[in-house]
């Protein structure tokens, strides 16, 4: 069970400051390690659970209000992190959002240092999509330097549905060893943004949803003025079809970051139809060894004439947006944005499909369940 997002108000936040509970789900399997070093967050989480007010109910079918235009720039950088996903987002008044943080085997590295280049000292809101580890891989590693070396994490955001892995493991213990608050949240939940920002949490759905990492996937409504951003991790179809039934009147967006890498688990035409982006995003490498992004997602993109950036062909990829209808975007390397340019150039399904992949990587990157913590330490 998820304990509920809490942040109503500033007295409330200073109650919490320090014990705010970790995830955890009675019906997964988790390591013994893992589980008796959390037991006193764990403690925490079960006595605020209230998931039953009807008051959450009510405030997901509420039209939010949001002012027709906002002031200063809001930035989106999705990083380059191969197949992999991790974006940040700057508010005009400087606070940041850190959506998943790259792969297991990089720990962090390429995000910090692009965070260094950016002068970032300081996360703001870190947010999991879910725990798998080309999504939270530098988690751990982000946590310890902006504790150490910069200005600290103001708090962190997951789904509550945990996973048995070393990276799973490392973060929660990043998490406590620097005493970070860290919120479960659910759809109807918002983050505490200053300014025009809202950040509207869209899923997972609300209560006991099961143990299942990709329908419980956090994703987000971004609402900067006349600007729209979603992004939904590795949401696949069902979650895409509860959020069509459940915000269908919120999914509209300006720009689209692509669910699961642009796998043809997401972006299913239906969502599409209620997303109607007019820029797409897909974070995952250009040698994808899951065929990403999937050629019928691709076509999908062209039919719609949607403005397609790929970081494996586009490298980063910055947008700013000024909340009255402006966007420029800038990538640093120069390719088409017609998906069907993108379909033509990058390497054929079967030719990906056949590049052999370590079973520990697709246990991590969620193709298999049959997976130990043991073995992801024995890849060093």
């Amino acid at each position: 069970m998820r304990r509920p997002f809490v942040f109503c108000c500033v007295v409330i936040m200073l109650l919490l400051a320090g014990c705010a509970g970790l995830p955890g789900d009675d019906g997964v399997s988790t390591d013994d390690v893992l589980v008796d070093d959390q037991a006193d967050h764990d403690d925490v989480a079960d006595s605020d659970d209230d998931t039953g007010d009807d008051s959450d109910t009510d405030d997901q079918t509420d039209e939010r209000e949001t002012p027709a235009t906002a002031d200063g720039d809001l930035e989106i950088h999705h990083i380059d992190v191969g197949q992999a996903d991790a974006t940040l987002l700057i508010t005009p008044t400087g606070e940041t959002i850190l959506i998943d943080t790259g792969d297991f085997r990089q720990r962090g590295a390429g995000v910090i240092e692009y965070l260094e280049d950016q002068k970032i000292d300081r996360i703001d809101h870190l947010v999991a999509t879910h725990a798998h580890a080309d999504h939270i891989g530098g988690h751990d590693a982000v946590i310890e330097w902006a504790e150490t070396e910069g200005d600290g994490i103001g708090a962190a955001y997951d789904s509550g549905v945990p996973h048995t892995t070393r990276t799973y493991e490392r973060y929660l213990d990043a998490v406590e060893e620097y005493d970070v608050d860290l919120f479960t949240v659910e759809e109807g939940d918002e983050l505490p943004i200053d300014g025009d920002l809202n950040a509207l949490v869209v899923n997972p759905p609300a209560g006991d949803s099961g143990s299942n990492l990709h329908y419980n996937s956090v994703s987000l409504v971004f609402e900067f003025g006349e600007f729209t951003y979603l992004t939904t991790g590795d949401a696949e179809r069902d979650a895409e079809e509860r959020m069509v039934d459940e915000w269908t009147g919120e999914l509209d967006a300006d720009m689209y970051q692509a669910g699961h890498h642009g796998s043809r688990t997401s972006s299913t035409p239906a969502f599409l139809d209620v997303v109607t982006p007019e820029m797409v995003i897909i974070s995952s490498a250009y040698e994808s060894q899951y065929g990403h992004p999937h050629d019928e997602v691709l076509d999908s993109f062209a039919d719609r004439e949607v403005e397609t950036y790929w970081t494996g062909v586009h490298g980063d990829v910055v947008v700013t947006a000024n909340g009255t209808g402006s966007i420029d975007i800038a990538s640093t390397e120069a390719f088409s944005t017609d998906a069907a340019d993108l379909r033509a150039e990058k390497p054929s399904d079967d030719d990906q499909q056949s590049i052999e992949q370590p079973a520990i990587g697709n246990a991590l990157l969620g193709h298999s369940t049959d997976y130990t913590p043991q073995q992801e330490a024995s890849t060093g």
